[in-house]
């Protein structure tokens, strides 16, 4: 088989490399895919959401199977644009990905299904939402409506940060066309899971759950990132909350979309807060989420293109989805500065893994044979083991022995896990 996989990320390596381990896979694309990716697929300097030069590559290169991940091409009809080529992908259709593409879409369609969430008031006038913010109570979040690459979210500790985060997003257009509306949500209380799921339109199969690290320096402080590290599984979804949130979140929003003419296949993501009153939903994506798959698929016992294949031809059952015991992490090596200025262009040496080892690429170009720092996020280092503290150690040993200049970690990657768990 040739299969296509539109993206360039650590999550794209991380789907790439286990695609890999099924023998029918013969050739695998990656559009535009990056300087570490090139070592386990032909890469094409496409960009992901160009979705004009997606179909034109696809006419030009017979493909038997396509996996789309990112949320932009996801959004804006990729899906749609290749299987009316007669290409089967993985990936929702534009009309179902919109679950993650307005954030006002699924707020709404919670509240009309009584899925469970923070209470919210949408906005489409900066004014009318700072007298709504001035007469509540803080904290309070708010969103922008669109895709904002993991970042249109705020929690405004007080008046003051309200009005100046409502004047970004819908004034000041730091987000672009996706602050034209807004979200302002009551702030919930308590731990954080993701949870992602396969699902073929009708079954609902979530995967190991994991924790994220979404602030750039230890604990939990600094500016929002994409991710600085994860862990799997999350201590805080226990088999009792996992029994709650698949009868009252992963079926009913599932059949939510089914009955709004919006079927859903693919990867669902579950954005949860496990708060006194049970869990809520924080958000949902319309895809494999970013560092999170770098520590679910390295824990996967079934074959991915496997599963795959059974959610595009809607056949999705949970035998066919199974995972190792143990845990996985995965420490993220960026460029110092990241999220705002940093340098790039550092030669990136890397050390041969060992058992139960993975480095996914995210931000990093091949030049003269050279592999160089060409983004924020630049690597993850990845260790699976019997348990979650020696899952860390192995990582962060790992992330010992990969060098660049201006490189820089977390350091405290699982720790929140670990006190969890009483460890």
């Amino acid at each position: 088989m040739k299969i296509l996989v539109v993206g360039g990320g650590g999550r794209e390596h991380a789907v790439i490399k286990s695609l890999k381990k099924n023998a029918k896979v013969e050739k695998i694309y990656a559009l535009p895919g990056n300087g570490g990716i090139a070592a386990d697929a032909e890469c094409f300097p496409v960009k992901a959401n160009d979705i004009e030069g997606i179909v034109a590559f696809a006419k030009a290169h017979p493909v038997d199977f396509a996996v789309v991940t990112p949320d932009d091409p996801l959004v804006l009809g990729c899906v749609d644009a290749l299987e009316e080529l007669g290409i089967p992908c993985f990936g929702p259709h534009k009309n179902a990905a919109i679950i993650e593409g307005s954030k006002v879409f699924s707020k709404n369609l919670m509240h009309k299904y009584g899925i469970p969430t923070a209470k919210s008031q949408t906005f489409t006038n900066a004014e009318e939402a700072i007298a709504y913010l001035k007469a509540g109570e803080f904290p309070a979040v708010i969103k922008a409506d669109g895709l904002a690459l993991g970042k249109g979210v705020i929690i405004a500790q007080n008046e003051e940060e309200a009005v100046n985060a409502v004047r970004e997003i819908m004034c000041d257009k730091v987000f672009g066309a996706s602050g034209n509306s807004i979200l302002v949500e009551e702030f919930l209380t308590g731990p954080e899971v993701s949870v992602l799921s396969f699902t073929d339109g009708k079954t609902v199969v979530p995967m190991v759950s994991s924790m994220d690290h979404k602030r750039a320096h230890d604990n939990d402080e600094g500016l929002n990132t994409g991710g600085m590290g994860t862990i799997a599984p999350n201590p805080y979804f226990t088999k009792s909350v996992a029994k709650e949130c698949m009868e009252k979140i992963f079926l009913p929003t599932v059949q939510a979309m089914k009955t709004e003419g919006r079927t859903f296949k693919g990867c669902l993501y579950f954005g949860l807060m496990i708060t006194p009153k049970g869990p809520k939903v924080i958000e949902y994506n319309c895809r494999f989420g970013d560092p999170e798959t770098q520590v679910v698929l390295p824990l996967l016992e079934s074959d991915l293109l496997e599963i795959m294949l059974a959610v595009n031809e809607e056949r999705l059952s949970p035998d066919m989805v199974k995972f190792k015991d143990g845990a996985a992490c995965c420490v993220v090596l960026a460029s110092n500065g990241y999220p705002q200025k940093y340098k790039t262009g550092y030669e990136i040496t890397l050390p041969k893994t060992g058992e139960n080892e993975e480095i996914y690429i995210a931000g990093a170009k091949l030049e003269d044979g050279k592999l160089l720092t060409s983004g924020g996020r630049v690597l993850g280092a990845v260790a699976t083991d019997k348990d979650l503290k020696s899952a860390i150690t192995k990582a962060y040993a790992l992330s010992d022995k990969i060098h660049f200049e201006n490189a820089y970690k977390r350091s405290d990657i699982g720790q929140r896990a670990l006190k969890a768990k009483g460890e």
